[in-house]
């Protein structure tokens, strides 16, 4: 564990918690629970890299494993309590740095500290006459155990005047309702990890050649990341070469990329625990064919009229809708299906070869919590309870539509294999969207110029056999 420090002030955390109690204070007040999570075992002595749970990160700032935040909410007050591993010379000439409870609290901003040790004797007393506790419910089966236990000892206190909790609720949809909406700092650092990972698009398409393997570009992308600050990838990095393009959900990774295929790359790195997500595709060789071009700017058309249909006010629908038609026109200009544009909408043929959404919410997660729902919805007003709700200020998405064309007798063999997705970052705002990933090359124009600068592949650098 190293010394790590978030890039965003204490006071953010603070206000984000003074938030929280508010709506908990609405409800009657109580006790919020939520932990930070546990180092997980990869195989025997050697663990898995520890990322801290993104919604006590979102209220701490504190990235050690074993952590719990308590906020205690009152009619008139709040209070806000760490639980957290003690220093501990040994440990930590094993492990690296601890903050230790002291520290801890005055580094980030608490009201109090305490060892994670102690956490069921400091439950019973946080819990003793509280009105309610407030739990991500169904995440965290340990904690929810914990506080039965609690419960059952306050319970057979009550001869004593000591009272428990009489309700035990879900946190969740407030906390996934103040993340939905990104402050100033949170886009700042979105903004950077973009940039990262723009760069390492750009770095990625220089190192494709003709006879690399897609683990090669992989490697590319990763060095970047690391190279600019970034403690992990934000999401399992896709580089599928030829036909792997048209797995949406490729990992192998482990293919030779081919003269004359497309490479299509999903990566994103994570930055202070915010993610980017970005799609490029393009061809091995540098130069797009007659078809891969006419297929991609089908593509590359309908990003841009989602683009242009993301802004305040408009449902969240409506950019996946914008897109679809555009590309279900491409698909029967490409004589790749038949009927009109009608037709084919109503009928949902062009879901053979685009078959997900044109985006998802991002930010701490990858696929960021928020309900995609309207949470206002009402018969009564005419909005039925499945609409999707309303994009508003400084929502973030991504824009991201395609098209998968696997090879098949009544396909075009010019277009068999033909997988291709474009992926950018959007903010909401009031009259449009800022999309924050325009730096890596996107049109066909632009990725054949970036990649004529690619240098000879040193085939004569040799390679462990």
């Amino acid at each position: 564990m190293s010394s790590f420090y978030p890039t965003q002030k204490p006071s953010v955390y603070a206000k984000r918690r003074a938030k929280l109690a508010q709506a908990v204070r609405a409800q009657g007040g109580g006790v919020v629970l939520i932990r930070s999570g546990e180092e997980i075992m990869r195989n025997r002595d050697s663990d898995y890299p520890f990322r801290t749970d993104s919604y006590f990160y979102y209220l701490t700032g504190f990235p050690e494993p074993e952590g719990c935040l308590a906020l205690v909410v009152g009619q008139e007050s709040t209070q806000s309590i760490l639980l957290c591993r003690e220093k501990n010379e040994e440990r930590e000439i094993w492990d690296g740095f601890r903050y230790g409870p002291k520290a801890a609290r005055k580094q980030f901003g608490f009201d109090n500290s305490y060892p994670v040790d102690e956490l069921e004797e400091v439950l019973e007393n946080l819990l003793a006459n509280q009105p309610a506790v407030f739990l991500r419910l169904g995440e965290d089966p340990e904690l929810e155990g914990g506080v039965s236990e609690v419960l059952k000892t306050l319970r057979g206190k009550v001869r004593m005047g000591i009272g428990a909790p009489h309700s035990v609720q879900d946190v969740s949809h407030i906390l996934d309702e103040m993340r939905l909406f990104k402050g100033k700092e949170e886009l700042d650092t979105m903004r950077r990890a973009a940039s990262i990972s723009a760069f390492a698009h750009q770095q990625a398409m220089l190192a494709t050649h003709p006879g690399a393997h897609e683990y090669e570009v992989e490697a590319a992308l990763l060095y970047i990341f690391k190279r600019h600050g970034s403690e992990f990838p934000a999401y399992g990095s896709i580089v599928a070469g030829g036909e792997n393009a048209c797995v949406l959900h490729y990992r192998a990774n482990n293919a030779e990329l081919k003269d004359g295929d497309l490479l299509l790359i999903d990566a994103g790195c994570e930055l202070d625990c915010y993610a980017s997500d970005i799609t490029r595709t393009f061809p091995v060789n540098g130069k797009f064919s007659k078809a891969q071009q006419a297929v991609y700017e089908v593509v590359l058309e309908a990003q841009y009229a989602a683009i242009a249909a993301t802004k305040a006010g408009v449902r969240f629908n409506a950019p996946h809708d914008a897109a679809v038609k555009v590309l279900a026109q491409g698909l029967i200009d490409l004589k790749l299906l038949n009927g009109g544009l009608d037709e084919v909408l109503e009928s949902g043929s062009y879901r053979r070869f685009y078959m997900h959404r044109t985006g998802h919410w991002l930010g701490m997660d990858v696929h960021d919590c928020g309900s995609y729902r309207d949470p206002s919805a009402k018969p009564e007003d005419g909005v039925a309870p499945h609409t999707s709700r309303k994009l508003k200020e400084n929502m973030v998405l991504t824009i991201e539509p395609g098209l998968y064309i696997r090879a098949a007798e009544d396909i075009d063999s010019k277009y068999h294999n033909i997988g291709i997705r474009i992926e950018d970052d959007a903010i909401v705002t009031k009259t449009g969207c800022e999309i924050y990933t325009h730096e890596a090359p996107k049109t066909v124009a632009d990725i054949q110029k970036w990649m004529a600068k690619r240098a000879a592949p040193k085939n004569k650098i040799a390679k462990i056999k």
